[in-house]
């Protein structure tokens, strides 16, 4: 069944208050709160902001609650959904009637394990199949807990090693996908690769910091932002050792494909085509 809802999957980092995209005085295509102004398709859709994944979820409501008003929505608020409250009548109404509902960044383990056996995770999933206006977005650690398999602990080195990554289950709304926030500015690429490698079924996304790829029908992925988002296919790959090599030696693999998109790109994640930028235009 193709869904009718889409996903937004940040980066993290998105130009918001307080923070200072690295791009903001390099890159002509910079826009201002260019990604936080998809949230939504008019300002005074419905926004609930799911802050269950950081420590601190009074300065995720004082931050984005500055930046949305000065975006101009008019209708949003914030729930730090606690494990002993994952089936409350209050959030599974709140969030029914939300148009979009926003994950924030922090833990995204924290997100997986509150919210893996609730209720609401299976109104999420029904409203994304169901409802044509609805988004479920997410940055930083709250873009990676979308899929089904989410990585929870890897090693940035010199060397992709084995033994040196560690998964969980996701929320599930991306089958083939495996995401990476953060992309570039930590070096995330060894261990996004170790991650396709161990499941070459699954795309690995690569999200750079104020970036986003914008996902409708499914499949149909489209790059907004300032920095880049690097695709990563293990499908095809020649020889490789991951299957066999030994705990704590390194990996190697031949015939790794990679995409990079930046804004407007487009591709489709169903069938690996790049359909290049919206205008045509390079």
């Amino acid at each position: 069944m193709i869904p009718k809802g889409r996903l937004i999957i940040i980066g993290g980092k998105e130009d918001k208050d307080g923070s200072d995209p690295e791009m903001k005085s390099k890159n002509n295509n910079f826009s201002p709160k260019e990604i936080l102004k998809l949230l939504v398709k008019s300002k005074d859709d419905r926004i609930e902001v799911i802050t269950t994944a950081t420590s601190d979820p009074e300065d995720m409501r004082e931050t984005y609650t500055k930046t949305f008003k000065e975006i101009g929505y008019s209708n949003f608020d914030f729930l730090d959904i606690c494990d002993d409250q994952i089936h409350a009548d209050y959030h599974f109404k709140r969030i029914k009637e939300a148009k979009t509902i926003f994950f924030t960044g922090g833990d995204q383990e924290k997100i997986c394990k509150t919210l893996e056996q609730s209720v609401i995770t299976n109104l999420l999933k029904e409203k994304y199949r169901n409802e044509e206006d609805f988004t479920i977005a997410g940055t930083s650690a709250g873009a990676m807990c979308i899929p089904k398999i989410v990585i929870v602990e890897a090693v940035n080195g010199e060397a992709i090693l084995e033994h040196d990554i560690e998964f969980d289950t996701g929320l599930g709304f991306l089958e083939n996908c495996i995401i990476d926030t953060h992309f570039i500015h930590r070096a995330r690429f060894g261990r996004l690769v170790h991650a396709v490698l161990l499941n070459r079924e699954c795309w690995g996304i690569g999200l750079g910091e104020d970036t986003a790829l914008v996902i409708e029908d499914g499949y149909n992925a489209t790059c907004r932002g300032s920095g880049m988002v690097w695709l990563v296919d293990a499908e095809n790959i020649g020889q490789t050792n991951v299957d066999s090599v030994e705990k704590g030696f390194p990996v190697y693999a031949e015939n790794l494909k990679v995409h990079i998109l930046t804004d407007h790109c487009k591709i489709d994640l169903s069938k690996d085509i790049f359909l290049g930028t919206e205008t045509g235009k390079d």
